[in-house]
């Protein structure tokens, strides 16, 4: 199967431009990019070549974007969410906890996935500003925070 990278590279636009149909709005269809190939990245070993790379990437964004959908549509409405202050605070105490401890892994693995991960979830920096700053390209960058990301689901795992 090819690199990631490769993948991505070649496919990018096509999936990118199909999650921008099913979406609407280019964040959303970002995120929806990114989403598939952290996904398509997990599943690679498992791609049986039964139909081309661009089918089943866009059968990726396609089941993230309904699986979106339906997240969406289970949301509590917004005045019937608590105020802060009413909410549990051992809900509260949880997720802090948790938010640290993925940060700690953050903070263990090796550059230049630590860099990138933090550039584009803490900084909110888009792929192609962290590629410039390490002179490479958006792809590069991208393909990186995927690996980074899933090192520290793996990590995270393994720890809970």
């Amino acid at each position: 199967m090819r690199e990631i990278g490769a993948v991505y590279q070649a496919y990018f636009q096509d999936v990118y431009r199909y999650a921008l149909k099913l979406a609407g709005e280019r964040q959303w269809a970002l995120d929806l990019t990114s989403d598939t190939f952290m996904k398509a990245l997990d599943a690679l070993d498992n791609f049986r070549g039964q139909c081309q790379i661009r089918v089943w990437l866009c059968q990726i964004t396609r089941n993230l974007y309904l699986s979106c959908l339906r997240r969406q549509e289970r949301l509590v409405s917004l005045h019937n969410v608590p105020e802060p202050e009413a909410m549990d605070a051992f809900s509260l105490l949880l997720d802090q906890e948790e938010a640290r401890e993925l940060a700690a892994i953050a903070r263990h693995i090796r550059d230049p996935y630590r860099q990138v991960f933090r550039l584009r979830v803490w900084g909110e920096m888009p792929f192609q500003e962290i590629g410039s700053l390490f002179g490479r390209n958006a792809n590069w960058a991208c393909v990186v925070y995927h690996r980074a990301r899933k090192m520290i689901r793996e990590q995270y795992e393994e720890e809970t």
